[in-house]
């Protein structure tokens, strides 16, 4: 039958009732991803390398929300307001630990008593390493002991929270966030689980690409900023001679900045590292006639990186070219 044939009122009939199955598909398929949305927990982390840990576990379901912006210390900082809110409507928080942002307790204490809270230095198969003592680490050792209080040989005073920089650590802590989201999220926990075991793999090409590139500056000498990177240097047998400040990247005092001194001269120390974080002209008055290398900057924070998965990576291979640039000028 030709349309001309077809009477007008069953074929605007026709018409409505095609018109209602597509606009109702259309609506059904637009509203399937804001149920499943809904469904993935609201998730607030402490640093920009915890972001990218967690953003790789959670892929394209979501990301989380970032407490301490990039480029702050988190030793010490005041929330804005948008950043109060991610903590309080979170229903999981990750973050290293009192020991890293003693402060951040009060808060999720106060904004986020109903969320799950994962500490992630206190995840069991994390390996931590006590704060060394002094401007110099002539009796650190390079033992990488599994829980706390594990690695040295002489007195301390904590743990160093700095761990993130050890790629194993972040190995685990990737395992330790796919099980709390997926304790959160029973209907997505095999995306979770499989996001973390991917990122798990991609750590072990990096670790193995990274030992590469360093194999020939395990003699490098250089000096950091202040004491956060023993995690990486443990790892990849490294050794840094020495902090311009203490593991909280306070002032340093004058006889530890006289005892670096002598012992740049009397080491030969190939390079002082700068961090974005910290003005750089104490490092060059401190040791601009020691005829050391002062313009290497690296951080264990990844300041200006792009947030996101890529972060935690990058940071890794920003601090090998550091070291590897320290050593070809040596």
């Amino acid at each position: 039958m030709r349309i001309a044939q077809f009477p007008r009122y069953l074929l605007y009939k026709e018409i409505m009732m095609l018109r209602a199955r597509y606009w109702g598909a259309a609506l059904l398929g637009a509203s399937t991803p804001a149920i499943a949305a809904a469904d993935v927990p609201d998730v607030a982390v402490d640093i920009p390398p915890v972001h990218s840990l967690v953003d790789r576990v959670m892929g394209e379901l979501g990301s989380p929300k970032l407490v301490i912006q990039p480029g702050a210390s988190p030793h010490g900082y005041s929330m804005r307001p948008s950043e109060a809110g991610a903590l309080e409507n979170a229903d999981v928080v990750f973050w290293v630990g009192e020991a890293l942002a003693p402060w951040l307790k009060g808060s999720m204490d106060s904004l986020a008593a109903d969320a799950e809270s994962v500490a992630l230095l206190d995840v069991p198969e994390t390996g931590t390493l006590a704060f060394r003592q002094g401007a110099t680490f002539e009796a650190h050792d390079h033992h990488h002991g599994h829980g706390h209080g594990h690695g040295h040989d002489h007195s301390h005073d904590g743990t160093d929270p700095h761990a993130w920089l050890d790629p194993e650590n972040a190995q685990a802590w990737l395992a330790a966030i796919a099980r709390s989201l997926s304790d959160a999220d029973p209907e997505n926990a095999d995306i979770y689980r499989e996001n973390a075991r991917q990122g798990k793999a991609e750590l072990d090409e990096l670790m193995g690409e990274l030992r590469a590139r360093l194999a020939h500056a395990q003699d490098t000498r250089f000096i950091v900023f202040h004491d956060a990177y023993q995690y990486f240097e443990n790892r990849f047998d490294l050794s840094a001679a020495g902090a311009i400040s203490l593991g909280d990247a306070s002032d340093p005092s004058p006889a530890r900045i006289d005892e670096l001194r002598e012992l740049v001269n009397a080491l030969d120390v190939d390079c002082v590292f700068n961090e974005p974080q910290f003005n750089p002209q104490l490092v060059e008055n401190v040791f601009a006639d020691t005829g050391v290398d002062t313009s290497i900057v690296i951080d264990p924070l990844g300041t200006g990186l792009p947030p996101g998965e890529g972060l935690y990576p990058r940071l890794l291979r920003q601090l090998a070219d550091g070291v590897v640039q320290c050593a070809a000028g040596a």
